[in-house]
């Protein structure tokens, strides 16, 4: 019984996503900004993110209920010079604010060549690669920036202090290449992974995380008790501090600890992002990019092989590979997983994940 509680139950996307709207609009969310938030969601799951998925909305909807996230909160922009603004979050769903601030920058390098926008006062906006999609599909180069709770001591501490903060960038794919995204955190492995890993049961590889002791550990619910272990020492802990440096520093945002995470209820989040948009035909012709880009997927992917690697993938196509599978067969998710979802809808009166068996 147990181990069928594990099985995958394949749910349509569309009915993910209709799902996460209805949950959302019973909770005072705009159908607009409804919308945004369950397409970043539904994007991760889509993508094999799965600890960025719609599995954050029962955190999402208890930061709602502890008075700590304002769900009828609207983004604002303010123009600072014609190639750079700033959306205020006013506390609101991250995804809103990332997509406007995105939006935003897109505009202006449509125009200009480049955009910045800076983000203050936010929330968890997901995964990363969702915005530096909106860029990609706009025909955009972006970097993508974000900085996050405390997790990650830094090199030569040992408390938490700088948060597993993604650093992310992307850039339209030549005429036969996909495009490049990149969406890596600082850390060894996400904390959303723990969290996921936590949800379902499951053991952590022993050099993502120590437990409060300061030993490796398998066990997710030590992890959570102790701190994330950055990728590569010192330049994970380095990369954590600039996505402070950019997000939080530069925006008038939390910072050096102080950004409120998406599972603590004690307060506002206080997240700061950091977009830029750029053209990719400002030095060259958008072809001559297009071309290159080309030579340079083939490059990647036809590299000489190791012993025992069957393929080389640019960043990103892994996770394109598997949208275009779930797309097809639905995203799979395990019954504890539903269970939970159909709880938070039973408290907001709207009807259950639909399965089509």
């Amino acid at each position: 019984m147990a181990e069928a509680a594990r099985d995958p139950i394949h749910i349509r996307p569309e009915d993910a996503h209709e799902f996460v709207v209805a949950l959302l609009e019973a909770s005072g969310v705009s159908k607009k900004n409804a919308e945004i938030v369950a397409r970043g969601l539904v994007q991760a799951d889509l993508r094999g993110v799965e600890s960025h998925g719609v599995n954050r909305i029962p955190s999402y909807l208890a930061r709602v209920r502890n008075g700590v996230l304002d769900p009828r909160a609207e983004p604002t922009l303010a123009e600072v010079t014609p190639v750079v603004a700033q959306v205020d979050g006013h506390n609101g769903f991250g995804f809103p604010a990332a997509h406007l601030g995105m939006e935003k920058a897109i505009s202006m390098a449509r125009t200009f060549g480049i955009g910045m926008v800076s983000v203050k006062h936010s929330n968890h906006f997901g995964m990363s690669a969702w915005i530096v999609r909106q860029a990609v599909e706009a025909g955009m180069m972006s970097l993508v920036f974000t900085n996050s709770s405390p997790a990650l001591p830094v090199w030569g501490g040992k408390t938490q202090l700088m948060g597993v903060s993604p650093i992310a960038c992307g850039a339209p794919g030549g005429n036969n290449s996909k495009p490049f995204i990149l969406d890596m955190a600082p850390s060894v492995a996400a904390r959303g992974k723990i969290h996921k890993a936590l949800r379902r049961g499951q053991k952590i590889p022993t050099d993502w995380a120590l437990d409060s002791e300061g030993e490796p550990t398998d066990d997710p619910e030590q992890a959570l008790k102790g701190v994330m272990l950055p990728m590569g020492g010192p330049k994970g802990s380095a990369l954590a501090i600039m996505m402070d440096v950019f997000s939080g520093v530069l925006s008038g945002s939390a910072f050096a600890g102080g950004v409120t995470g998406p599972y603590d209820m004690s307060k506002p989040g206080d997240v700061g992002h950091f977009f830029v948009a750029i053209k990719p035909d400002l030095f060259l012709s958008l072809q001559d990019f297009r071309d290159r880009m080309d030579i340079l997927y083939q490059r990647v992917v036809c590299s000489d092989k190791m012993h025992g690697v069957e393929r080389i993938y640019f960043p990103g196509e892994i996770e394109q590979l598997t949208e275009e599978t779930r797309l097809k067969d639905g995203i799979p998710y395990v019954q504890d997983e539903i269970d939970v979802l159909n709880a938070e809808a039973d408290k907001l009166g709207v009807a259950k994940m639909r399965i089509r068996r």
